[in-house]
């Protein structure tokens, strides 16, 4: 090694040998990430997973000082059930892992949302931990309103439903017409009974799983604003015309979302959020959840709806997600906060090898 490289670490996606042996630090959408990290002096090789290798990448990471994931936790059929003991693993023996696996499970599922409801960015959010707790509460909260659920792990819209009364308030129980739409690219719109929704959600309570309940945000269609975070700082957002849980009129090809906008930490639009974000809702947010900084992800974003319009006009904003797992495409302006955030964790966990 030489003398003035502070570390090596892998950057490990997923995909099966074929791309692992092909793989290198420039054929692949991180490049950029390889890149800023070579000009900090920390060396970065790709670790291209899949459950079938996990013995072989886990022996490529001990042989490393870290490793940053972004592996989805649904995908293709595939989740991280072989991947997350493997990460612990690797981090019980010095390796420095983000983000790791159990700090993961603490802000990076649906549950983050019931979890941190009383801090600014939370709304009236309940919890569901079986299929009769979905099934005796659910009729009282869709009396209300339209309702969006969520399972408590899933990406890319999976097991993220629109439900809605078809005939506006009234009594509702299992024999209730609602309509329902999931946030998946492509969905459209379907009336069922009540009771046979609930019926089909039966296998997200599997194996401790849980759903999430949150009021549908009628200002969807303006848009959604993702926070980029590097640890506790914002380090750019990401602004898109989202058409998930919107239906497409009745015959319609179902539309697409519209390109996320990518700016700066200091664009003006969003320095509100930013105050917010840095100041109050991820410190108190670290203090619930008991995360300190040196085990933030060291990139995350917050997914946030526009709320209701305060009395004076102003803005508010609704969490809806957390990204923890695999955030990328990223801010150009981030990537180089982030290389700098990897070379001081790396430099912090080898003064420091109890705290790996």
């Amino acid at each position: 090694m030489a003398t003035d490289q502070i570390g090596k670490i892998a950057l490990l996606w997923r995909g099966d040998r074929d791309a692992r042996v092909k793989a290198t630090a420039t054929n692949n959408r991180l490049r950029p990430v390889f890149e800023a990290l070579a000009a900090v002096n920390v060396a970065a090789e790709p670790a291209v997973y899949s459950d079938e290798l996990v013995e072989e990448v886990r022996d490529q990471l001990l042989r490393l000082d870290g490793v940053m994931v972004w592996v989805d936790p649904i995908s293709d059929g595939h989740d991280r059930s072989e991947l997350d003991p493997m990460l612990r693993e690797v981090a019980a023996n010095g390796v420095w892992v983000s983000a790791h696996p159990d700090v993961t499970l603490k802000m990076g599922t649906k549950e983050v949302l019931f979890r941190t409801r009383q801090l600014g960015w939370g709304t009236d959010t309940y919890l569901y931990r079986t299929l009769d707790e979905l099934r005796e509460q659910l009729p009282l909260h869709l009396a209300s309103g339209p309702r969006v659920l969520k399972q408590n792990r899933g990406n890319g819209g999976i097991g993220t439903w629109k439900v809605e009364l078809r005939g506006g308030p009234s009594k509702v129980g299992p024999d209730t017409i609602v309509q329902v739409l999931q946030a998946r690219r492509g969905s459209v719109e379907e009336d069922l009974r009540l009771g046979d929704f609930v019926s089909r959600r039966e296998h997200y309570f599997v194996a401790e799983g849980r759903m999430i309940d949150q009021p549908f945000q009628p200002r969807l269609s303006e848009g959604m604003i993702r926070c980029y975070m590097v640890r506790d700082e914002v380090a750019g957002f990401g602004h898109q015309l989202i058409k998930a849980l919107m239906p497409s009129p009745p015959g319609a090809e179902p539309a697409q979302p519209g390109l996320r906008i990518m700016s700066g930490a200091a664009e003006p639009a969003f320095q509100a959020l930013r105050q917010k974000m840095e100041l109050e809702w991820t410190p108190a947010m670290m203090r619930l959840l008991e995360i300190d900084r040196a085990s933030l992800p060291v990139i995350w974003d917050a997914d946030f709806l526009y709320g209701p319009r305060t009395e004076s006009g102003e803005d508010t904003h609704v969490l809806c997600e957390i990204n923890v797992s695999a955030v990328f495409p990223i801010p150009e302006q981030a990537v180089q906060k982030l290389a700098q955030a990897a070379m001081s964790c790396l430099l912090s966990s080898k003064k420091t090898p109890s705290s790996r």
